[in-house]
């Protein structure tokens, strides 16, 4: 298991943002991924616009997951219509 970070930009509308969120969070477990903290960043203004959205809600997940299996979630992210943007980051291990 590796460390990563997960930023993802949600779309504003509460029931949209619980709906992505919820979608996160249930594909993250189905492969074997911990979710060791969630950290909400705020709404904020996107840099440009994306899927006809100009605000979103930032949230930062640090998880541990299978390297093997980020190609799997990455699938399923690109499915949650809820789900404006979103990248993995690896964690470099302190030594």
């Amino acid at each position: 298991m590796r460390k990563y970070e997960l930023m993802t930009i949600f779309i504003l509308d509460e029931d949209k943002y619980k709906r992505g969120s919820d979608a996160v969070k249930a594909t993250l477990s189905q492969f074997g991924a911990e979710i060791e903290k969630e950290e909400p960043f705020g709404d904020r203004d996107l840099t440009y616009e994306v899927k006809k959205q100009k605000r979103g809600r930032f949230v930062l997940f640090n998880i541990k997951a299978n390297p093997a299996k980020i190609s799997d979630i990455d699938e399923q992210f690109k499915l949650n219509a809820d789900l404006i943007k979103y990248m993995f980051v690896q964690v470099e291990e302190k030594k």
